[in-house]
């Protein structure tokens, strides 16, 4: 009894898969935005609005104040949580993805990468850029360590502590 106790207060998450959910999106949102603040040395207010005028156009973003910033942050952690829900509930289903937690974790933020700027961005109001190579390794970097390691580490631990894989 008392190693149940003890085994489910260390456990962060419980077996509550939408509080893993819940505290791996905030978590990988919340280091991509540190990460990208800190690398490209970024207004915080100016990043979000940037990320609003995907949806909303440079002209108005740029211009709407704190409720185009508040709209960069809702469509920011929405497009994180996204990415930790995919990986989240494709995990069990495949063996490749828990072959080795950092490994998965590492590609997995190449293909965050690659999906956002090569599909979603371009379908976006975001103006479309030239590839640039420096700029694309420090993008896929950020996203590989904010992202894909947070989820792919997080989501392992959740579902080892549930006994289904180690």
């Amino acid at each position: 009894m008392e190693s149940k106790l003890v085994s489910h207060s260390n456990n962060l998450t419980g077996d509550r898969p939408w509080k893993t959910i819940l505290i791996t999106g905030l978590l990988a949102g919340t280091l991509d935005a540190l990460g990208a603040i800190v690398i490209y040395q970024a207004e915080p207010a100016a990043m979000f609005k940037y990320i609003a005028s995907g949806a909303f156009g440079a002209g108005k973003a740029f211009s709407g104040g704190s409720v185009m910033v508040m709209w960069g942050v809702i469509f920011h952690y929405f497009i994180a949580y996204s990415w930790t829900m995919l990986f989240f509930f494709l995990y069990p289903t495949s063996a490749l993805l828990r072959r080795n937690k950092y490994v998965t974790g590492l590609l997995y933020g190449v293909f965050v990468w690659i999906i956002m700027n090569r599909v979603i961005l371009p379908l976006s109001e975001i103006p479309q850029q030239p590839f640039n190579l420096k700029g694309a390794l420090i993008g896929a970097s950020i996203l590989m360590v904010a992202i894909g390691l947070p989820i792919a580490i997080m989501t392992h631990r959740y579902y080892s502590r549930r006994n289904h894989y180690d």
